[in-house]
């Protein structure tokens, strides 16, 4: 009954003799460790995404007064409102997704030196990718087409979308790399922050004589 009381008492006095004997360094092989199977798990139970592109050309509309540098600067002007005209006409339709989620995965680039506008669309699958980068440029098109007279520019479809063969987004191989490298990072900044030991504690550390209670013992014996 006597020895009950004292073991709560050693219990953490052995964890903490325990925790001093690991190598200083422990935190960083333990949090790149961790960071590589969050990393993995991560990139695991994501669902993958695919990216398909589709670009259109501005050409002249058999205007005499409409130049190459009308087309540059009209091809830029379709690609600055695209993501407007992508949640009209036929674009939601062809697609089959809404306004709002059709504006989320579509980005539009334009090129300041060719009168070319690029339509990229990201989706779940490789066809859903393709349908909307697909009816996002046929938008633009038909959008075109209905100020051809005015402008003296339309929009022809100068490569459609096709469907992607591989994800775009990061594979869990990438994932685990990249929590590897945060989980290291952490574990160096946590080792950097711990508190340092005294030169006076380790000093009076290594000066303490070891116990003495079995050689007295042998010697009365003796």
């Amino acid at each position: 009954m006597t020895d009950n009381p004292v073991q709560p008492a050693r219990l953490p006095r052995r964890a903490r003799a325990r925790a001093r004997r690991l190598p200083a360094w422990w935190a960083l092989p333990a949090g790149a460790l961790l960071g590589a199977v969050a990393g993995g798990a991560y990139g695991l139970a994501k669902p993958p995404q695919y990216t398909a592109t589709s670009s259109v050309v501005a050409v002249a509309a058999g205007r005499s007064d409409v130049d190459c540098a009308d087309a540059l600067g009209f091809a830029q002007a379709y690609g600055r409102v695209a993501p407007q005209l992508a949640a009209l006409g036929d674009a939601q339709g062809a697609a089959g997704v809404p306004a709002a989620a059709l504006r989320d995965s579509v980005q539009v680039a334009s090129s300041p030196d060719a009168p070319m506008v690029s339509v990229s669309a990201t989706g779940s699958s490789p066809a859903q990718a393709a349908a909307i980068a697909n009816a996002v440029s046929g938008a633009l098109v038909t959008q075109a087409g209905h100020t051809q007279k005015a402008t003296g520019i339309r929009l022809e479809r100068l490569s459609p979308a096709l469907k992607p063969t591989e994800p775009s987004s990061p594979s869990w191989k990438l994932t685990g790399l990249v929590g590897a490298s945060a989980g290291g990072l952490l574990g160096g900044l946590a080792l950097l922050a711990r508190p340092r030991r005294s030169a006076d504690a380790v000093r009076e550390q290594a000066t303490v004589p070891a116990p003495t209670h079995a050689v007295d013992a042998h010697g009365k014996l003796g």
